[in-house]
């Protein structure tokens, strides 16, 4: 996928409403997860990735920083991000637990 035909989203668009179960793709385009939720923090703002399963079930739910995804719009408008974490490593990190 040729992501320097994509446009980035706009913090305005950096809502839970926008980013639910969009799909998160490595730099490899390797589909890595699918946007869970958001946590909106004091300092900072955490999405979770929904990694591994299948149709949701038997997913693992990991949080990272929304400063570590980019996230944007492809020539049909569809949101997706790409991140630099792959797939093994989103499993390696711990469960989050809302």
């Amino acid at each position: 996928m040729d992501h320097s035909r994509h446009t980035p989203l706009a913090a305005s668009e950096m809502t839970e409403a926008i980013l639910r179960d969009c799909p998160v793709y490595d730099r490899e385009d390797n589909r890595i997860g699918t946007i869970g939720h958001l946590h909106q923090g004091a300092a900072s703002t955490k999405v979770v990735i929904d990694v591994g399963g299948f149709l949701g079930i038997g997913a693992k739910p990991v949080a990272v920083g929304l400063d570590q995804l980019d996230l944007m719009r492809d020539e049909n408008g569809k949101v997706h991000g790409v991140s630099n974490w792959t797939k093994d490593e989103l499993r390696d990190l711990p469960e989050h637990k809302d």
